[in-house]
């Protein structure tokens, strides 16, 4: 028996965002955004999702519209595809509406769609409860708890169902805010329904499993929040380290595992740049560092990473970097602090008190640092 998936991928999804238009809601939006040079991301999101289930696409149909819809993506990764709707050239909401009621007649198994808060809602005008959804998030705004903390975490999910893991369906909030009123600078949000989802979506933002944390879902937090907070005006050096490497990975970006990366509005600037290279390449430039630890040892400066120089360090402050890192791999420290070790005893003076550490989703702790005597 054949699993079968629905899938609705909003082409213009998160356009607004990167030209800094807070959206893409409104007939006119996704136009200028096109104008002001921004590039369709959702089906490139789509991917990140749907590759989690290629080992499985003998057993899978997807149901899907024409092209940018869900069509061109699904039959590149070689999935058994089904065109049951044709969109117009410039598709809109109603396209999504007219979709997604589509497959609740094709009596789907799921129905997985990208985009943001306001394909969600168009979704959730159609579905309501009759079919079980789950959101791939590729929009500007994700208040809505019907989705996936990232498109693998969405991938995955999909996996457990198609294993015929027990997988319990929750009900999830369809929220959206008023994006004109956002522009102008005001936040107003409305609950407009709600869906059933596959609970494990929650589960995957707790990331806890029996009381322990599952690390590569911690790391999956880890990298979509440090993701979602990332400001395309400002360039990232990213440290070396598995813990870094995932947000990385999640870029979909080719990462130096033991050397250092520069990125800049999710692409890649540099590679492996040496300590004269990094201080060349972020002069000027509002710059944030990302590192880790290394296990065992707490190091977060002067093991493995010695292109990170004093004069960089100081140069892009304490308040500047982000420390990543799971709970489980700080309590292996049982206790001692990390270790900032630049070589130069000012600077590691500077850098001792407690910093914060990104250990999951908008989940933090502060933890002490300290240096060699």
């Amino acid at each position: 028996m054949s699993f079968k998936l629905g899938l609705i991928v909003n082409p213009v999804a998160g356009l607004g965002g990167s030209v800094a238009l807070k959206g893409s809601d409104g007939a006119d939006t996704a136009k200028k955004a096109l104008e002001l040079g921004a590039e369709p991301k959702s089906n490139n999101r789509t991917k990140l999702a749907i590759e989690q289930l290629l080992p499985y696409k003998q057993s899978i149909e997807v149901f899907t519209a024409s092209g940018e819809m869900g069509e061109r993506i699904a039959k590149e990764l070689g999935f058994d595809t089904q065109v049951v709707y044709q969109p117009k050239i410039e598709t809109t909401p109603e396209d999504t509406e007219a979709l997604a009621k589509i497959l609740v007649e094709q009596k789907v198994d799921l129905i997985l769609f990208a985009g943001g808060d306001g394909t969600a809602r168009n979704v959730c005008a159609v579905v309501e409860d009759t079919a079980p959804v789950l959101g791939v998030p590729a929009g500007c705004k994700i208040h809505s708890g019907v989705y996936a903390i990232t498109p693998k975490a969405a991938g995955r999910v999909v996996e457990m169902l198609i294993n015929g893991e027990l997988v319990t369906l929750a009900d999830a909030d369809v929220m959206d805010i008023d994006e004109s009123a956002f522009r102008q600078g005001t936040v107003k949000a409305k609950r407009y329904g709600e869906m059933q989802v596959p609970s494990e979506v929650r589960y995957v933002q707790s990331v806890k499993n029996g009381g322990k944390e599952s690390d590569e879902l911690v790391l999956a937090d880890i990298a979509a929040y440090v993701i979602s907070e990332m400001d395309e005006d400002e360039r990232y050096i990213m440290g070396s380290g598995s813990t870094v490497a995932a947000v990385m990975e999640e870029l979909g970006l080719e990462n130096t595992l033991l050397g250092v990366d520069l990125i800049q509005d999710h692409e890649l600037v540099g590679q492996d740049l040496t300590a004269v290279q990094l201080l060349e390449m972020t002069e000027g430039c509002p710059t944030k560092l990302v590192i880790t630890l290394i296990g065992g040892q707490g190091h977060i400066f002067g093991r493995g990473n010695q292109q990170l120089s004093p004069a960089l360090i100081r140069k892009i402050g304490k308040e500047n970097i982000i420390v990543v890192a799971t709970k489980r791999k700080l309590q292996a420290l049982n206790g001692r602090p990390l270790i900032a070790d630049t070589g130069d005893q000012s600077l590691d003076d500077e850098l001792s008190g407690y910093i914060k550490v990104v250990t999951g989703y908008n989940d933090h702790v502060m933890y002490a640092v300290g240096h060699q005597e």
